[in-house]
């Protein structure tokens, strides 16, 4: 089963990509992230290929309660670029992710779960 991530954002928009990120539910948080890792790759799906993000997993604000957000620029131009961003008022996409290696996943795409 794979892993469904959010996109998230912390309220700009910004068109240069920054504040978004993907939000992880603790249960995936807690059995595929090692605090002892700085950072993870994630592969973002293009046309040509995937686009990889390294993001920063050594803060606080990953492994509390109330935030677990993954948060990147590249991420953010990623989703604006695919016109998921700024999503509608529904709510933020949310993707099917797999883990593919030690400290990296794969988006392999939007998911129907809402």
């Amino acid at each position: 089963m794979p892993m469904i991530w959010t996109a998230w954002n912390n309220g700009s928009h910004s068109d240069s990509g920054a504040g978004y990120g993907f939000r992880v539910p603790v249960r995936d948080r807690d059995k595929f992230f090692r605090r002892e890792w700085s950072s993870v790759a994630i592969e973002l799906p293009t046309v040509n290929g995937y686009l990889e993000a390294e993001v920063n997993i050594a803060k606080d604000s990953f492994w509390n309660r109330s935030c677990r957000e993954l948060i990147n620029k590249t991420v953010g131009q990623w989703l604006r670029q695919a016109k998921l961003a700024p999503w509608h008022p529904q709510g933020p996409p949310k993707f099917e992710v797999e883990v593919i290696a030690r400290a990296r996943f794969r988006v392999n795409g939007v998911s129907n779960e809402r």
